[in-house]
């Protein structure tokens, strides 16, 4: 029998027989988890009340106080409502809302209205209206399967050797899949051997060419050349940005209690 801990979203499981002692449960391996913390060898989330816990202790410390002059409390479910209504204050329609906060209909998102102005929601409806009444109702309409099918290929005939190709769906490609050339071409960093390889045959080509006097072909391959240079540019560019990002890390339970011990 499978038990799953629906208390935090994305958690772990805990996998176990109905007579099965308490030390022979098994934990599956963890998921992506914002609040977590090592138990024993076993990393878990951490349960609602912990994060309640620190939540009251944090507001504390700060010692804000709300606009009556009582300390100010806070539950996790305000952070939820913050996100969202930071995120339409911003320009994300109401309906991405929904999708972002799991919502199975808008009038759900709608509840936040206590807390964001009405009059965002009703621009935003304005001009869906006004956009779909500009447009031919044909593009609202449910895709077949052949359509949507022919999508989902564009998107795996965007795989290429060194990269990806940035294309819109349904556009040609222009360079005829001369792909260095081609400025729609996302490199992967993970490629530049690759990508070195062809540039070191592109320049003994372009020599061949120059000894055998094929001047055309010459001319085509300086190009796929260049190309090749100024994707190895921005592959160099990409890792050199990823090189400079901070890793913040997850602190451990140790830390965080000890932290909170010290306070």
């Amino acid at each position: 029998m499978t038990i799953p801990n629906n208390l935090i979203p994305g958690t772990t499981s805990l996998t176990m027989d109905i007579e099965t002692p308490p030390r022979e449960r098994v934990w599956n391996p963890p998921m992506p988890l914002l609040f977590q913390h090592r138990i024993g060898t076993e990393t878990r989330a951490m349960q609602p009340t912990c994060i309640r816990t620190y939540i009251v202790q944090a507001l504390a410390s700060t010692g804000l106080t709300d606009a009556s002059g009582e300390p100010l409390t806070m539950q996790p479910h305000d952070f939820r409502r913050i996100f969202i209504t930071d995120a339409v204050m911003n320009g994300m329609p109401p309906h991405i809302a929904q999708l972002v906060a799991g919502h199975r209909v808008i009038d759900t998102t709608m509840g936040y209205l206590a807390v964001y102005p009405r009059e965002v929601v009703e621009a935003h409806r304005t001009f869906i209206a006004r956009r779909r009444a500009s447009r031919p109702s044909e593009e609202y309409r449910t895709p077949t399967d052949e359509e949507w099918d022919s999508f989902l290929g564009h998107f795996e005939k965007r795989k290429l050797s060194i990269g990806t190709c940035g294309r819109a769906f349904s556009t040609p490609c222009i360079h005829e899949h001369v792909c260095l050339r081609c400025a729609m071409l996302r490199p992967d960093p993970a490629e530049r051997p690759r990508l070195i390889e062809i540039r070191d045959n592109l320049i003994d080509r372009i020599a061949e060419a120059k000894r055998e006097g094929w001047l055309g072909e010459g001319e085509g391959l300086e190009t796929s050349l260049a190309g090749a240079n100024d994707k190895l540019v921005q592959m160099d560019a990409a890792t050199a940005r990823a090189a400079s990002a901070v890793d913040l890390g997850m602190p451990t339970f140790d830390q965080i209690a000890g932290r909170a011990t010290d306070t």
